[in-house]
């Protein structure tokens, strides 16, 4: 299948990284994938939600995101949430927060929130998969900080979390979708793993269509390639701003 933009069926987009990107957040990282840009920030307050104050457990931090597109992100500009937060930006966030949480220790981080804020400043598909990729950047530079200051003993994690897209499109299973595949995919998949290549969350969908086992195959095995290709530029952005990465 010839691809719109001329790349191989199992190939990236073009992934950049510029961390530290905005000063007032304890971590932040502006990634791009192909046209797709989020900027992720990491904001850290030493205290939790109240409903974690209660109970005879150990004490926990925690970790939540928050997800926003900017009105001119896609072609047509889209209302701001102002008052209510619609069903697919509630499902996204919660998507980035549970997928972060999942290889952070909430003991050893402290009782303390962070908050991962991802703002989609232009979309071209992949909006989720780019915030959780940049969004662990945006964490474990905001750890990384916690570390120096002397409020963290270590990294509270072990892998990296990054996330990308597959789908089904004429036939053929693909990689990285930008919309133009997207929004025509027969099947559409997005798949969160660590970089130990352990599953985290799988999101596929028919679209007005069925697959296989073996397309299902396919699409994971795609994803695993991709995630191992995240894992790697997320350590190198980290590398280049200080972060003594041993995960």
């Amino acid at each position: 299948m010839s691809r719109p933009d001329g790349r191989k069926d199992n190939e990236l987009r073009k992934i950049t990284v510029e961390t530290n990107f905005t000063e007032n957040p304890l971590g932040s990282a502006l990634i791009r994938a192909g046209k797709t840009m989020v900027l992720c920030t990491a904001s850290v307050e030493e205290d939790v939600p109240r409903w974690m104050k209660y109970g005879d457990g150990p004490a926990r931090g925690w970790v939540t995101a928050e997800y926003n597109m900017l009105p001119a992100s896609t072609h047509t500009r889209s209302r701001r949430e102002r008052n209510r937060v619609g069903g697919r930006t509630m499902e996204i966030q919660r998507l980035i927060g549970r997928s972060l949480r999942a290889v952070v220790d909430l003991e050893a981080l402290g009782q303390r929130t962070i908050t991962l804020d991802c703002e989609v400043l232009q979309a071209d598909g992949g909006t989720r998969t780019a915030s959780i990729t940049g969004g662990f950047i945006a964490l474990a530079l905001a750890c990384d900080k916690l570390i120096k200051d002397g409020k963290l003993d270590k990294m509270p994690f072990d892998h990296t979390v990054a996330a990308i897209s597959c789908g089904v499109v004429e036939g053929t299973p693909v990689l990285d979708l930008p919309y133009v595949e997207d929004s025509a995919a027969e099947v559409d998949m997005n798949v969160i793993m660590t970089s130990d290549l352990k599953l985290i969350e799988v999101q596929g969908t028919g679209e007005e269509s069925t697959f296989t086992r073996q397309e299902l195959n396919a699409l994971l095995d795609l994803a695993e390639a991709g995630v191992k290709e995240l894992a790697d530029i997320q350590r190198t952005a980290l590398r280049e701003a200080g972060v003594n990465v041993t995960f």
